[in-house]
């Protein structure tokens, strides 16, 4: 379900007008989260890797309401939930997306996470199919291989996104605490830095909970 936003009475009007115009409304930072607690939880409990945190991440997002802003055909609109768009890799080197469905229940969450992480592998190309078309999403994308201090991402300008991405990297292990690069790219006029903050302290909140 979704609402649309009166852009008149809304207190990010200027904001959007004014970023909606740029080429590249989108900004982005990179940082790292602690992921000491989450990754003992994982080791302990036998949890999916890559769902566990995904998890976390797509529950923390669902609590902001800047995270659940859609742009369509220049009007803004609210949805109650947001749900996970994460490439997966498959064994050749190739990836396909995937449309996994919110659920705030970790155990459900997996469920549908590994059916979809099957057919994907078990699939050829892009799977550019409707529901990775939904707008009502995050576009997830996880680079086991290596961390890093900077991300950018493929744009086409002419299409009018306004879908966040979350990118995450290698963790790395330093004297006992483990940190897991994150890189978070936004539209300027839906939400601004302050937003990315409490997503991440939320995140952070639920990673050590």
């Amino acid at each position: 379900m979704r609402k649309a936003i009166d852009l008149n009475n809304w207190d990010r009007k200027e904001h959007f007008e004014f970023f909606g115009g740029f080429n590249e409304p989108f900004f982005g930072i990179t940082t790292e989260v602690d992921f000491t607690l989450g990754y003992q939880k994982i080791k302990d409990f036998g949890y999916p890797y890559f769902l566990f945190y995904l998890h976390k991440s797509l529950l923390a997002a669902n609590t902001i309401e800047a995270f659940r802003y859609r742009v369509e055909n220049d009007q803004i609109f609210l949805y109650d939930q947001i749900h996970a768009s994460p490439t997966i890799g498959r064994d050749d080197h190739t990836f396909g997306f995937s449309f996994i469905e919110y659920d705030k229940d970790f155990n459900s969450f997996v469920e549908k996470g590994q059916r979809e992480i099957f057919d994907v592998k078990n699939s050829s190309g892009l799977r550019n199919n409707d529901n990775a078309k939904r707008i009502d999403t995050i576009h997830y994308s996880s680079i086991p291989w290596y961390s890093f201090t900077g991300l950018t991402h493929a744009r086409h300008f002419e299409f009018k996104d306004s879908i966040p991405k979350i990118s995450f990297g290698k963790y790395t292990k330093i004297q006992g605490k483990i940190s897991l690069p994150i890189a978070i790219n936004v539209h300027h006029g839906l939400m601004d830095g302050y937003h990315i903050g409490v997503y991440l302290e939320e995140f952070q909140r639920l990673l050590n909970e």
